[in-house]
């Protein structure tokens, strides 16, 4: 099959939905299929790159930052994802689309999907989901909600990263929704032997944004300060400079590293040196991290937030808290960084789970859905 896939963000620009799209694609490519990807420039990208097998043309969409998408950015991303779409319509037309995120891919996907005759695959995240990440979201869908149902509608196929994310859609948008989670290459990730860290190592990673709650990591972080453990902040964004603050007034500066914005590759490099993953997150998907996190073997302890129920089965593999439980974050925190055979079993648990999110079934998912879709159009 001919594959475009059309995404905003893919790394090393983004978060997790891009990582998603690279994992997929690189999959698909590597079972013979051609995939072509559309997505944002930054920096000095280059604007037309193989990655893996897999074709990646990088579209100016005035972006200023690796972390952050603009509304600005987002609107030039569509203009552009349409204006770049319709001539490979022209020249090597693919069998279908892989869109994802509703917005802003969504509307790009649509279009290209109406001028040519193709069909189109919704992958939906949960920041595009009304609702879904409302400190974030709420002031676009004010006025963009109304754009978005035929975009739902339009989709072959419709898919949610997590029960959560389904659960939201369905909400807002009346249309038959299945759900497939991220994957990671499981085997690959494996380590080959669990061993606690002296001290065990607490690591976050994500964008520094209020969805993802890095405050509540430092505060509940400095009620145990009397056990022994170090913290990695892995990510940027708009409150670093208040979580650097609210370290330095904990007095706990030589506890924390906060390395910035890093590659996805640095980011496993540091999961195999940690111990336990913290993400207090007051809203999410399916989390990539948290399912590198099971296959790399740690513990997590996050937020009751969406798809992170999927990957965390309390007193098994960690704890699951509402974001705002400072206490109970803080008592989890000390059941595991202060008891090494308590976190031992913890993060052997999480490597048993792993095995639900394996990247091969989900190319395998992706694949089917695709022939199904293909198949139809045809007929």
């Amino acid at each position: 099959m001919k594959i475009l896939v059309l995404v905003h963000e893919y790394p090393p620009v983004g978060g997790g939905g891009g990582k998603v799209a690279q994992d997929l694609a690189v999959g698909l490519q590597r079972r013979g299929h051609q995939v072509t990807v559309l997505t944002s420039a930054w920096g000095d990208l280059p604007s037309d790159a193989s990655d893996q097998g897999v074709r990646v043309r990088r579209l100016w969409v005035a972006r200023r930052t690796p972390y952050r998408a603009s509304l600005l950015s987002m609107a030039l991303y569509v203009v552009q994802a349409v204006r770049v779409g319709l001539g490979l319509l022209g020249k090597d037309r693919p069998d279908v689309l892989h869109v994802h995120f509703a917005v802003p891919a969504g509307a790009a996907g649509w279009l290209l999907a109406r001028l040519g005759r193709v069909p189109y695959v919704l992958t939906a995240h949960l920041g595009d989901v009304p609702g879904g990440a409302p400190e974030k979201t709420r002031g676009w869908f004010r006025w963009l909600f109304p754009f978005t149902p035929p975009i739902w509608r339009g989709a072959a196929q419709v898919v949610a990263v997590s029960a959560f994310t389904q659960t939201l859609a369905r909400q807002h948008y009346p249309v038959p929704i299945r759900v497939i989670p991220n994957g990671v290459p499981v085997q690959r990730l494996r380590p080959t032997q669990i061993r606690v860290h002296r001290p065990p190592q607490v690591v976050f990673a994500g964008r520094f944004v209020p969805q993802k709650n890095p405050l509540m990591l430092v505060r509940a972080l400095a009620r145990v300060r009397d056990l022994p453990w170090r913290a990695v902040l892995l990510g940027d964004g708009p409150l670093r400079p208040q979580v650097q603050q609210a370290i330095r007034q904990a007095g706990l500066t030589d506890r924390f590293v906060l390395p910035g914005w890093v590659q996805p590759a640095e980011v496993l490099a540091h999961f195999d040196q940690s111990d336990l993953l913290f993400m207090p997150s007051r809203s999410e998907g399916l989390p990539v991290v948290g399912v590198q996190a099971l296959a790399k073997g740690l513990a997590i302890v996050a937020g009751r937030a969406g798809g992170l129920v999927d990957v965390v089965v309390p007193d098994e593999n960690g704890a699951l808290l509402d974001p705002d439980d400072e206490d109970g974050f803080a008592a989890a925190l000390r059941r595991l960084l202060g008891n090494p055979a308590a976190l031992q079993k913890a993060r052997e648990a999480s490597l048993r789970l792993a095995e639900n999110f394996d990247l091969e079934r989900i190319v395998s998912a992706y694949e089917n859905l695709f022939r199904r879709v293909t198949r139809r159009a045809a007929g």
